[in-house]
């Protein structure tokens, strides 16, 4: 019988060690599990690892080889780059079913067992010996590796109460109580944030990578842990809270480093797969690709400001809950004005200002200059590059023989026209106040002419926050909006602006 053949409703009808020898089943090695069954998917052209975006030529291919080669694996980089998630997708490479002896804390297999309950139970019962099933989803350890983990916690302890309940001396190995690692035999153990492990409990794995045994007050247990070792880590300079020790490196076979994504639209891609967007929020907000573009284009920004720490990375997390705020900050402004639906504004990313400040570090000039300024600057930048992308640059349509195709609306604020866009503005008069400003709605048409009716108002309004990224507009900040006037009447009367002609003066520091 060929044992791999056969299916899971058949593999849990065996319930003794006489039946799972019948049946053909051989003892393999997990890290061989993962090698056989990634070696079926690459056959099959199967997706490996799904829903990670932007590794396909990068970090999955280094993956597979690790796990080709049977290694254990360190994944480096920058908080929010899926490492976890690359851990734990791991899970779909193993067997639907293992055997275990049934009743045994350390998942032994039936033929290969580890712990004396087992061996003991084997040697009384033989052929009869009860056989359990452990599901693939049941072979998955996760630890956070915090100053306060201890040998006990990762490695196990003597137990004075198993001593004292089973009558045994402390020298009887049955009064131990095994810890994390033991217990995850023939699992895939996970350790996050190892620099964070202190130095002496990571020396403490050194053992069970190299030599196959472990140490536990005294006793020297000749254990043979069969177990797929990942461990996670942020780059070691990123703080001075320690570092992964050097012996322990040299034991981890393959160490892949993590980025990134390298364009818009990958990080795209994987904002609105993570994003939790309510069912209600779905019926009721209508939104687009270049909403979606900005708020990516904040990340990328804050990846390369003077302000933001460079070690500590700006998460995808960042992204993820910049599009779930902007989102509700339309949904909100809808439930205010009694509106059955809406369609994001430009002004709904001001609203993601907090998502921002919680996920950047701010090295000291930040800091200075404050989390809420330097999240309203990201965006403005945001807006500024996007800008280009669907409007000719400002500076070269000055000279531009056909005409400045924003002098209208330049000259509009230029006779003393000034237009405030509160944040809980009505549709109708969102609408109003974007047709009120002369040349607006004509630059839209001459550049974007098939815009349904919500799409051109969006594009109205980025228009006009384009403008004042551009320094042809005055933009100040309000409590209760935006307000946009003459860039020279903004230079005399500044107030809380920012954008405009001071933030160009500024331009460097981002």
């Amino acid at each position: 019988m060929n044992y791999r053949s056969l299916k899971a409703s058949k593999l849990l009808t065996i319930s003794t060690l006489g039946e799972l020898k019948a049946a053909g089943y051989e003892t393999r090695s997990i890290k061989q599990e993962l090698r056989d069954n990634l070696i079926d998917r690459i056959k099959e052209k199967e997706v490996v690892f799904p829903g990670i975006w932007g590794y396909e030529d990068t970090v999955i291919p280094d993956v597979e080889r690790a796990i080709l080669s049977m290694h254990h694996i360190n994944l480096l980089g920058l908080r929010g780059q899926a490492k976890t998630r690359i851990a734990r997708l791991m899970v779909n490479l193993l067997d639907e079913y293992i055997p275990v002896v049934a009743g045994s804390e350390l998942n032994d297999d039936p033929l290969q067992p580890l712990s004396r309950f087992a061996i003991d139970l084997i040697a009384e019962k033989g052929d009869q010996t009860p056989v359990s099933w452990m599901h693939r989803s049941e072979r998955y350890t996760e630890k956070l590796a915090t100053p306060d983990v201890s040998v006990a916690d990762l490695i196990g302890d003597v137990d004075p109460i198993k001593a004292a309940t089973l009558k045994l001396p402390y020298s009887d190995e049955r009064t131990i109580h095994y810890g994390l690692i033991p217990r995850s035999h023939r699992c895939i153990f996970v350790i996050n944030e190892l620099p964070d492990l202190q130095a002496r409990i990571q020396v403490s794995l050194f053992n069970i990578l190299q030599e196959g045994d472990i140490q536990i007050r005294g006793f020297k247990l000749r254990l043979p842990l069969d177990i797929q070792f990942v461990f996670t880590a942020n780059p070691e300079d990123y703080t001075n809270r320690g570092s992964i020790v050097t012996p322990l490196k040299d034991r981890i076979d393959s160490q892949i480093v993590t980025h990134y994504p390298k364009s818009i639209e990958i990080g795209k891609k994987i904002t609105l797969q993570e994003a939790v967007v309510k069912t209600e929020q779905k019926g009721m907000v209508k939104t687009n690709d270049l909403v979606a573009d900005l708020i990516e284009q904040v990340a990328l920004e804050a990846r390369e400001s003077e302000y933001v720490d460079s070690k500590s990375g700006v998460s995808a997390r960042m992204t993820i809950s910049a599009y779930e705020n902007l989102l509700s900050s339309a949904e909100r402004r809808a439930l205010i004005n009694g509106e059955k639906e809406t369609y994001v504004r430009v002004s709904d990313l001001y609203g993601v200002v907090p998502a921002i400040c919680g996920k950047v570090e701010l090295v000291y000039e930040g800091e200075v200059e404050g989390p809420v300024i330097v999240a309203q600057n990201l965006i403005g930048k945001a807006i500024r590059n996007q800008f280009l992308a669907y409007f000719p640059n400002p500076e070269k349509a000055k000279k531009d023989k056909r005409g400045n195709p924003y002098k209208k609306v330049t000259d509009w604020f230029g006779d003393g026209n000034t237009m405030e866009f509160l944040n809980d503005l009505s549709n109708r008069d969102y609408e109003a106040r974007l047709r009120t400003i002369d040349g607006l709605d004509d630059l839209v048409d001459g550049f974007h002419p098939r815009l349904g009716k919500t799409e051109k108002l969006f594009m109205m309004e980025f228009a006009l926050h384009g403008l004042a990224e551009h320094s042809l507009v005055g933009k100040k900040a309000m409590d209760t909006g935006l307000s946009f006037k003459d860039l020279l009447g903004s230079m005399f009367n500044p107030g809380t602006s920012f954008g405009g002609e001071e933030e160009d003066e500024d331009d460097d520091r981002f």
